[in-house]
């Protein structure tokens, strides 16, 4: 199986993920998929519509919030808050690595009001350090 990192009960994160190995993960449980890697990133990656097409196959839901170089912006977090808040089980975002998943899985969960010592916990505890993204999480969670 594709080598997942567990953030909480609700979502893992993984490295890119190839079409065969999406029944394998309907069968473990995962119920949406968040493709965060756009189209044509390496040579050779699977196209984000072969996985929505497996995904439908296994009775999953796909969506893709692409982030590139340009970073984060509020829609794609908005988006990513949107999918796991309307997801029936737990979420498996990917990437190329599996760290632009973690960090749009941090700003999104700050922006609906998980506090920023708690999410960089869980991210560490996955071994994702958010060190970096901290001024960008705690302007989130700032009433504005």
């Amino acid at each position: 199986m594709t080598t997942l990192r567990t953030i909480d009960t609700s979502i893992a994160v993984a490295p890119q993920i190839a079409p065969d190995a999406i029944a394998e993960l309907a069968a473990a449980g995962f119920t949406d998929i968040i493709n965060n890697r756009p189209d044509g990133e390496d040579f050779g990656q699977p196209d984000g519509d072969e996985i929505a097409a497996a995904a439908a196959a296994a009775g999953m839901t796909y969506t893709a919030i692409p982030v590139t170089q340009a970073g984060f912006s509020h829609p794609q977090i908005d988006a990513m808050a949107a999918v796991l808040d309307k997801a029936k089980g737990s979420v498996l975002a990917y990437c190329r690595s599996g760290t632009r998943s973690c960090n749009l899985w941090a700003l999104a969960a700050v922006k609906a009001g998980a506090h920023p010592d708690a999410v960089m916990a869980k991210a560490a505890a996955a071994g994702y350090d958010l060190t970096g993204l901290r001024p960008l999480l705690d302007a989130l969670s700032t009433p504005q």
